[in-house]
């Protein structure tokens, strides 16, 4: 059984970025949780030792938690692909180098895959809702697709404009924020953290 954050809870978002802030707020904000982020609170980020979106989740969500006093969210995701074995996988921001040009990951990604004819990918989103006693629970997001090239679209971020999910014509970077958002990795986590864990 999941424990679950009661009505009037705070919440503290293992993140420092402000637009995922933005976005687990509107998310939260329905069911009485108020949300602060690491940044505000001046918790250092974790080293992300773990092989896999979930360990990486874990370990950001219980530093924040224990560091806190609070409960708190954390989300690892990344973009995989069939014909590098996953990768970049859990190194999918290392790709983009210290200046986070996503253009620069994704001609890496394109350039790796040479001439292979299996253009399958898939997003993938690990979220950590933690307690400071150390308790945590891990919900998974996935939404498979293809890697196309050139890339197309200037919405989303990260790899969106390289990825078209299974069923539609257009990238992430091509379809409307409010579609993405709905059909996510991370809205498919969401969706059972918030059934889960959430009054």
């Amino acid at each position: 059984m999941a424990r679950r954050l009661a009505r009037g809870a705070r919440l503290v978002l293992a993140s420092h970025n402000p637009g995922k802030l933005r976005e687990i707020e509107a998310l939260v904000a329905p069911h009485g949780v108020s949300v602060i982020s690491a940044g505000a609170l001046g918790l250092p980020e974790p080293e992300e030792p773990a092989p896999d979106f979930a360990g990486n989740a874990r370990i950001k969500a219980l530093a924040a938690a224990v560091a806190s006093g609070l409960p708190a969210l954390a989300d690892d995701s990344g973009f995989c692909v069939a014909a590098l074995n996953g990768a970049p996988g859990v190194v999918s921001a290392r790709w983009a180098g210290p200046g986070k040009d996503f253009r620069v990951a994704m001609e890496r990604v394109q350039r790796e895959m040479g001439a292979a004819t299996d253009r399958a990918a898939w997003f993938v989103s690990a979220l950590c809702l933690a307690w400071p006693d150390g308790h945590a629970e891990v919900f998974e997001g996935r939404v498979d697709g293809t890697c196309v090239w050139p890339p197309r679209g200037g919405q989303g971020f990260g790899y969106d404009p390289m990825f078209v999910p299974d069923g539609e014509t257009q990238t992430y970077g091509e379809l409307s924020p409010a579609f993405k958002q709905a059909t996510s990795h991370r809205a498919r986590a969401f969706a059972q953290l918030l059934a889960e864990c959430l009054d």
